[in-house]
């Protein structure tokens, strides 16, 4: 796989470049409420600009289905871009239309345009492979050279990810570059105790990253709403917990393998449950009531690991030589139940060894809870993508950017 400091030794001045940037960042309205994916892609827009390159980010936004949709407009985006590079941001307001092709054209050397969502283009994501092939043909078009620097969507194949690299002499930006040498160590060169903290909410979303690491982890902490399909299938009641009944067989499977393998699974022994699920908007009070994992009441529905699992889960990272980390223990949106994340978030940072936040909703909670981001070893821009890395998948996006 060839780096951008490759290219940029090669020299880019003039040159237009198209960066697949991940800008999928959580809006409210047109409020940015992360913006850790935009701040991951910095250094390779400005180490290309710097160099005089003709720079033209693109990414997708939320599943808009196929067409234009003002809800998901990368607007917001392209504008917390170029406050982050302290630069005038030109927009498209189309993917491969006029405004994108006026917006290139308009570029001087060391510019910045951002298009608008790809996904906005049904070629972005068909199935179809000539649609898509016809979709990354006229993005081609745009550019002279393809950076792919949006690890969250590598996993896709989608145009601007698996076709468009085939099209242009390509590279791996700053952000992949790093996110594949971290995910290696979480692979190739493990340092033990190798420690997984796995929560969420569906055991499905998790069984074959589990599958892969029954035979390499050496404790799995299991937590969030998946938890109650684990304790389901050890017999205990769940009341109205969340629930996959579909995958108990799956999870006493694995249940039987851990123990057969020597791997330590590690389940609540306690959690939090409340009669309703809690309203995130008005952060009301709960009122949760704490019971032991096996007494959860018929009519109650656990929401978050109690005190004492939470004491376990930190003991249990304590020494560990590795961690990953992906998925939040409960509902931590709602301040009563984001004690258990924000305890394996701080029993990361405690860790004596190398931790890796697995992006989505754990980076999301470590930002939201205050937590200083350069205490944990790595925190991932990408969550399906790191699973599925785990899960020994070929990933798309980084298949096309080794050929």
């Amino acid at each position: 796989m060839k780096t951008i400091d490759e290219l940029l030794s090669e020299g880019v001045a003039g040159k237009r470049v198209f960066v697949r940037a991940d800008l999928n960042v959580p809006l409210d309205g047109t409020t940015i409420t992360d913006d850790g994916r935009i701040r991951a892609v910095v250094p390779t827009v400005k180490a290309l600009a710097d160099a005089g390159a003709r720079v033209i980010v693109a990414s997708h936004l939320g599943r808009p289905k196929g067409a234009p949709d003002p809800a998901f407009s990368l607007a917001p985006a392209a504008a917390r871009l170029g406050e982050l590079l302290g630069a005038d941001v030109a927009f498209a307001e189309d993917t491969v239309g006029s405004s994108a092709e006026a917006a290139v054209a308009g570029l001087a050397d060391g510019g910045v345009a951002v298009i608008e969502n790809l996904r906005f283009n049904a070629g972005e994501t068909s199935k179809d492979d000539a649609e898509r092939a016809a979709f990354a043909d006229r993005l081609a078009g745009l550019a002279d050279v393809y950076v792919g620097d949006g690890f969250g969507a590598v996993h896709r194949k989608h145009a601007s990810v698996f076709d468009l690299p085939k099209r242009l002499p390509h590279y791996a930006g700053y952000l992949i570059a790093t996110e594949v040498g971290v995910l290696k160590k979480l692979t190739d060169d493990v340092k033990r105790p190798y420690v997984v903290a796995l929560g969420g909410a569906k055991v499905s979303d998790k069984l074959a990253v589990i599958d892969q690491l029954l035979g390499k982890a050496d404790r799995l902490l299991i937590g969030g709403g998946m938890a109650y399909t684990f304790l389901k299938a050890k017999g205990y009641e769940v009341g109205i917990s969340l629930l996959q009944e579909d995958q108990i067989p799956a999870v006493q499977e694995y249940i039987e393998r851990a123990e057969k393998n020597g791997v330590e699974l590690v389940l609540p022994v306690d959690v939090l449950v409340a009669p309703e699920f809690p309203d995130l908007k008005t952060k009301a009070p709960a009122n949760p009531t704490t019971v032991a994992a096996d007494a959860i009441p018929a009519d109650q529905e656990g929401l978050d690991i109690g005190p004492e699992t939470r004491k376990l889960y930190a003991s249990k990272l304590a020494d560990a030589g590795t961690v990953f980390w992906n998925g939040p223990m409960g509902v931590f949106e709602h301040p009563d139940y984001a004690e258990g994340t924000k305890a394996v978030a701080q029993a990361l940072v405690d860790a004596p060894g190398f931790t890796v936040v697995g992006g989505g909703d754990s980076a999301a909670a470590v930002r939201t809870l205050g937590f200083d981001e350069t205490a944990f070893g790595h925190i991932s821009t990408g969550g399906g993508a790191s699973l599925e890395y785990l899960e020994a998948k070929t990933l798309p996006g980084l298949a096309a950017l080794e050929d």
